[in-house]
């Protein structure tokens, strides 16, 4: 049997008042289109409880006792990875049986929710320090300064990929905490390395790498990719050029030829790719690859290509 529609507390209080005025239930009940049952249902509750509010619901007994609640909820705190398999095992040789679900229920009750860890970059103190000082320096810099950037990196992409996930229980905001993360390293697996740039007025060229790339290529990449994306997005005057802190990028002889362009470099900090907004625009294109499911490597290259050319302005100029 369908569940009834709730009446509003409006409702609710338009019938006490009619009932106040001397009108009976059954009046009540054709000026409002109700039935007189739930009329009659409304005033009585009135006349006990002197409200027309919902009253609290006993409901069944929670499975799992308050100490049972602290001991799950200790565990996953200690150990986010804890999986409720785990917990259902551990509250059994308490002596208390409950299903997986109610695991979730109960956790969630304590503000804490089973999420996909994150992926961040393996950072020792030095790249922490390096990063805390980029940030300080750039706090206050104004969107305009942002805007005037290109942001540049290499990135794979596989035909078939699948990314693996791992879960984790945390509360809200906090899916950045060390306990909650998966570090990553670089060069994964992958069946094309493409590099690419972009800025906030769109993406900028984007090219397949087809060889193991060293500095003359990465320089052979920048003298052919670089000043045409730039004059494309038409950037203004003393635009300023980003990339991370690969060998390649900062070879000495790369940083000569970046001198001699008189290209301005924006100093980044070491294994900090997750503060580069072009991580984002990989993501999105990579989303739009697997909708279009290639099935060669010929047919992945041009649907990037293809997907890249379709990425909006509005996107990039968001990230």
């Amino acid at each position: 049997m369908a569940k009834t529609k709730e009446l509003s507390k409006d409702t609710r209080n338009k019938i006490v008042d009619l009932h106040q005025v001397g009108k009976t239930e059954s009046a009540i009940g054709k000026q409002l289109g109700l039935k007189k049952s739930t009329v009659g249902a409304i005033i009585r509750k009135w006349k006990t409880y002197k409200t027309t509010d919902n009253l609290p619901r006993s409901g069944a007994p929670r499975k799992i006792s308050p100490r049972g609640v602290k001991m799950i909820t200790r565990t996953v705190s200690k150990n986010p990875r804890t999986t409720r398999g785990d917990l259902v095992n551990d509250l059994q040789r308490a002596g208390t049986k409950v299903t997986k679900p109610t695991i979730s229920n109960t956790l969630r009750r304590q503000g804490l929710k089973s999420c996909s860890a994150r992926r961040v970059p393996l950072l020792k103190p030095v790249h922490v320090q390096a990063r805390l000082k980029f940030a300080r320096e750039h706090l206050d810099d104004p969107d305009e300064d942002w805007e005037n950037v290109i942001w540049s990196d290499e990135t794979k992409i596989e035909l078939f990929g699948k990314n693996s996930t791992r879960r984790v229980w945390r509360t809200k905001n906090a899916e950045l905490h060390p306990k909650n993360t998966i570090p990553t390293v670089k060069h994964g697996g992958g069946n094309i390395m493409l590099w690419g740039c972009f800025s906030a007025k769109g993406p900028g060229q984007l090219i397949r790498v087809k060889e193991r790339m060293n500095g003359a290529m990465y320089r052979e990449i920048l003298s052919e990719n670089l000043l045409p994306s730039a004059r494309a997005l038409k950037m203004k005057r003393g635009w300023v050029f980003q990339h991370d802190n690969d060998p390649k990028h900062t070879a000495r002889a790369t940083k000569e030829w970046l001198r001699k362009k008189h290209f301005k470099v924006l100093e980044w900090p070491s294994q900090s790719p997750d503060l580069n907004p072009i991580e984002n625009l990989w993501r999105e294109l990579k989303v739009r690859v697997a909708q279009r499911q290639p099935q060669n490597i010929t047919a992945l290259e041009e649907i990037c290509m293809e997907e890249w050319a379709k990425i909006p302005a509005t996107v990039c100029e968001n990230l």
